[in-house]
């Protein structure tokens, strides 16, 4: 068959239900390919970074590889954002490229450059295809590639003549690996180091939602009494309601919950990924136990080196060291000092614990406007079902919505925390929808990041998706003026203008709100989730004031 047919055959093999992109000259057949199959769904968008952001969370929220797609040139250069933060949020995603003819490829030309070395930094693996044959191993690799922990980006580069070639070859069929485990002697060193230890803490990180190992690693918290708390990405393994997790921790200056981290002689890393939080934060004088439980071995760092490390399988893994606890319990000595200390460590962990809820819920009743950020938090996770999907952006509301946000299930609040980009929420709200369309869906964006991807709009509309942006409105950039003000006394060149967001919103064929009183959000707010076709924007003017602190050093308290 001809070899753009034979790429989208493979891609079908692969389980594809949607690739995201916009078209080229290049592309063009390949984009032939797709019309015709029966299984993949093109879906246009305004943006090709905007593509890729969608392609990451309908990738984090199904575990299969995203897929995006943009021409040569500046359609490749576009995607890289979104590639890169994909890997480094550790979502599966393929970007696919197109290219000049490979006779043209050594010379300059048209729109030519060499997008291999490009993305070699931003993706786990990146190729150009070069002969028709070749297509069924280079994409099955891709996708293998960029499902193995820890997950990523990869990237393909297609030529247009390669495209046309001919090939007799079939797409390969995936196949399950191999589920690895602990030693038995890891296991007994484990146990040991946990029921001797006098303030053991569960730190639940990234890993633990894509290895769909929330229900061992809440069995685990239940069974031994450990208390937990959890990273920015992590929100939702062990829900916040839950007596024994203290939360979310990754702003360091604020987090009141790293007080238990500070009291922890053992800390056992779930999942847990330093991209989102440095260890330094949280063992800076190099004098706690680690036990890395995760589905990789650990990074090399100053603060991070494990006594004892536990790569494979979650769920296996976890699973192994409950039953080894359940056994050696009786077994491994406790001396009467130990047993002494564990019962004053638990009460201060209990009251870290109240602490942290009383922060959380002490604006639930403020009806001051400009809202604070605590209190339309509340309001929005009032209405919400704990299934619902809330996306943030990035700014100074990602820190609130961190910090602030009940979560009760993973994979509920999607926060880019590795890579960070502005602009992120709403294309992967678009991203969302699709990939959970029975679910409600929530962007939460600062005023400067909506601006960033505000084109996909469009792309919202066309689909009839009826996602809910919450645009909080400041005209600054709250995380960098604020923090200018902390250091330098003052902010500058992070003031802007806005729009006005209700016409925007209508210009695009979407609904707007403009409010103007915090007993008014939610009613709006609840009239928003009502649409069944139609994306809404509310816009609200937060009380900015509030974001000093975030970066506020918070005193250990006894």
């Amino acid at each position: 068959m001809k070899a753009s047919d034979l790429f989208v055959k493979c891609l079908e093999a692969e389980n594809v239900e949607y690739i995201f992109g916009i078209p080229g000259e290049e592309t063009n057949d390949l984009m032939i390919s797709i019309s015709e199959s029966e299984t993949i769904k093109f879906i246009l968008v305004r943006h090709e970074q905007a593509a890729a952001f969608m392609a990451d969370v309908y990738g984090r929220l199904t575990n299969k590889v995203g897929v995006c797609l943009a021409t040569l040139g500046p359609g490749a250069t576009n995607l890289t954002t979104g590639v890169a933060s994909a890997n480094m949020d550790r979502s599966p995603l393929l970007a696919i490229t197109g290219q000049t003819e490979i006779t043209q490829m050594h010379k300059e030309s048209h729109q030519n450059m060499d997008p291999v070395t490009m993305f070699t930094p931003i993706t786990k693996w990146t190729w150009s295809v070069r002969d028709a044959d070749g297509i069924p191993e280079i994409l099955r690799r891709a996708f293998k590639i960029a499902t193995e922990e820890k997950m990523g980006a990869t990237h393909l580069d297609l030529p247009v003549d390669v495209a046309k070639m001919e090939s007799y070859l079939k797409p390969l069929s995936s196949k399950k690996g191999i589920i690895s485990g602990p030693t038995p002697s890891m296991l007994h060193d484990a146990t040991k180091l946990i029921l001797r230890s006098t303030a053991p803490v569960i730190l639940v990180g990234n890993g633990c939602i894509r290895n769909n190992a929330s229900n061992i690693i809440r069995r685990f918290a239940e069974l031994t009494g450990i208390y937990s708390m959890n990273t920015f990405m992590g929100k939702g393994v062990i829900s916040d309601v839950s007596p024994t997790h203290m939360g979310t921790i990754g702003i360091k200056e604020s987090d009141y919950a790293l007080n238990a981290l500070k009291l922890a002689d053992v800390v056992i890393s779930i999942g847990y990924d330093l991209v989102e939080y440095s260890p330094k934060n949280w063992n800076g004088s190099n004098t706690k136990k680690i036990i890395h439980i995760d589905s990789t071995s650990a990074e090399v760092d100053n603060y991070y080196n494990p006594d004892i490390e536990m790569s494979g399988d979650l769920e296996f893994t976890i699973n192994l060291l409950i039953n080894s606890i359940e056994t050696c319990q009786n077994e491994i000595q406790i001396n009467s000092i130990n047993k002494q200390k564990i019962i004053p460590t638990k009460a201060k962990f209990k009251k870290i614990k109240e602490e942290v809820d009383r922060r959380i819920e002490q604006f639930n009743d403020d009806e001051s406007y400009p809202i604070k950020p605590e209190k339309l938090i509340y309001d929005i996770r009032s209405v919400l079902s704990s299934d619902d999907i809330l996306i943030s952006d990035v700014g100074a509301h990602k820190l609130w919505i961190a910090k602030i946000f009940k979560t009760f299930n993973p994979n509920t609040c999607i926060i880019s925390n590795g890579f960070c980009s502005m602009g992120f929420a709403l294309p992967g709200s678009i991203g969302a929808q699709l990939a959970c369309p029975t679910r409600k869906v929530v962007a939460m964006c600062g005023d400067g990041g909506f601006l960033m991807n505000v084109q996909e709009l469009e792309t919202a509309v066309r689909l009839h998706l009826p996602i809910i942006i919450v645009v909080w409105c400041d005209s600054d950039l709250g995380v960098i003026s604020t923090k200018q003000k902390l250091e330098f006394g003052k902010s500058v060149f992070t003031h802007f203008r806005n729009p006005d967001f209700v016409k925007l919103a209508e210009s695009f064929g979407a609904k707007g709100y403009k409010i103007t009183s915090t007993s008014e959000f939610s009613c709006v707010f609840r009239e928003a989730l009502k649409s069944s076709r139609i994306p809404v924007v509310i816009a609200i003017d937060i009380d900015a004031n509030r974001n000093e602190l975030l970066f506020r050093h918070d005193p250990f308290r006894d």
